[in-house]
């Protein structure tokens, strides 16, 4: 019977609990416009959405989707962002443990020698006439208890939740950005190899050029002048030849921190080419919604919603503070008796405390607590519109890039031609030595130029797939 009340007493404190002074959150209207922007910069395309496209599936090199693999696996970045998640998940759980009584056994013996006059004589418990008493007592039950009338520990509970859920998140951003991260370092690796080869290229050339020019000044066909404009571009492309070595070296050495291990150079890229590395489907036409599946949007909503629960925290701290203590258990005069008939024992102790006078403790956290609401609702916003401006800066690039890259082609197919004209012209004697300079150092920058425009046009793939939130 006792045992009955007891836990009716215990369903009827958890019961109880159902009130919640948080207000009633509300997801802030998107401060961008309901679409993507229109213009003569953006392309119309239709394809599967970035969130929908697993990396393995965007990434179409094999190489590629290795050296992401390793980096997914190894990458220290992303290790200390599962361990932030480890940790969120761990204080939530230290923190919804207060929603339920903590129930503990305890055992005791308390041993007592009073003067017999004290005790009024005679044999209790122990030796006859020796006044000693020998208590023991064994319990079960709960330590002051919060009765969550008001929903503190509840909501404290639920900012603690969101804070798991936006670590998670922003463990999602992580590894994201890791994706586009490592590929971009990847292309601009192949990049920086194939300019190697045509500063190289470029080099052969521009010396076959100068030994030319040597030769006619030596046969007093050409002048000093001629001989030292060959030996400026010979020179330049000796020196860039040096700085591609040494980009590609450091390249190599971003890619190894990246993918937190060092590659083998089976998976290092050898030049760029003109075949894509990722897949080219994604859409153009894009409502302002697709950006609420973006992690660091899903994390700062986390964010906002826990800073309205701290709210309902501070306000249930105005209210009176209502806690529990019971327990049930046995008490005997002797070890033998202990769990005899009629040794049963309990104890129900509920307490309620209420500051009258705190000199504006809770008035403060209150106000603290809706002012970091308010932040956390511009910091949603905020990162709503920074997705938007990349996005729209993805899309904007996309829908000129495959125009550039087909003028630069065109530019430097026109380059090639030019040169190639040129130096029979000059060999004929028709044209001088400084046309054939000219087209040279033209169709040198026209290749750097394309290579340029290639990169970019991958680059900007990577950046639209993870501006959409792909990566997942």
């Amino acid at each position: 019977m006792i045992r009955r009340k007891l836990a009716l007493g215990l369903a009827s404190a958890l019961a109880l609990t159902a009130c919640d002074m948080a207000p009633k959150y509300v997801r802030p209207a998107l401060p961008v416009p309901s679409a993507a922007p229109q213009g003569p910069a953006y392309g119309t395309t239709t394809g599967a959405m970035a969130t929908d496209t697993a990396w393995a599936d965007f990434f179409t090199d094999t190489r590629l989707r290795t050296v992401i693999r390793t980096a997914l696996d190894n990458n220290r970045d992303l290790r200390i962002a599962v361990a932030n998640v480890a940790q969120a998940r761990s204080q939530y759980r230290v923190q919804r443990a207060d929603l339920l009584p903590a129930v503990g056994a305890t055992g005791s013996a308390t041993y007592q020698k009073s003067p017999v006059g004290a005790v009024g004589g005679g044999a209790v418990g122990g030796v006859a006439g020796s006044g000693r008493f020998d208590v023991y007592a064994a319990n079960v039950g709960v330590s002051a208890w919060e009765i969550d009338l008001f929903g503190r520990v509840r909501n404290l509970t639920k900012a603690a939740q969101e804070q798991y859920f936006a670590a998670q998140e922003n463990r999602n951003a992580a590894q994201t950005a890791l994706i586009a991260e490592i590929a971009t370092a990847w292309l601009t690796m192949a990049a920086d190899q194939e300019r190697l080869r045509i500063a190289r290229d470029t080099q052969t050339a521009f010396g076959r050029t100068l030994e030319l020019t040597r030769a006619r000044f030596d046969a007093g066909v050409s002048s000093e002048l001629e001989v030292r404009q060959a030996q400026t571009s010979f020179d330049q492309a000796r020196s860039d030849i040096a700085d591609a070595t040494t980009l590609v070296a450091q390249d190599q050495n971003a890619l190894n921190l990246l993918a937190g291990t060092t590659l083998g150079a089976d998976l290092l890229p050898s030049e760029l080419g003109d075949a894509k590395a990722t897949l080219d489907n994604l859409p153009a036409d894009l409502s302002s919604q697709v950006l609420l599946r973006r992690p660091d949007i899903a994390a700062a909503e986390h964010q906002l919603i826990g800073a309205n629960a701290n709210i309902g925290a501070a306000r249930a701290a105005f209210f009176p503070n209502i806690s529990l203590t019971a327990a049930f258990g046995t008490l005997s005069l002797g070890l033998s008796n202990l769990f005899a008939n009629g040794s049963e024992a309990w104890s129900v102790a509920p307490t309620a405390t209420l500051p009258l006078f705190d000199f504006g403790k809770r008035k403060g956290n209150l106000r603290y607590a809706e002012a970091t609401r308010d932040a956390m609702v511009a910091q949603y916003e905020k990162a709503v519109q920074t997705a938007f401006r990349e996005v729209a800066d993805a899309l904007a690039r996309r829908g000129t890039i495959d125009g550039q890259v087909e003028a630069q082609t065109s530019l430097r197919n026109n380059a090639r031609g030019a040169f190639t004209l040129s130096e029979a012209r000059f060999q004929s004697g028709i044209d001088p030595f400084l046309t054939t300079l000219d087209s040279q150092r033209s169709l040198y920058a026209a290749e750097q130029s394309l290579l340029a425009s290639r990169l970019a046009r991958q680059a900007n793939a990577i950046e639209l797939y993870r501006a959409l939130g792909g990566g997942l």
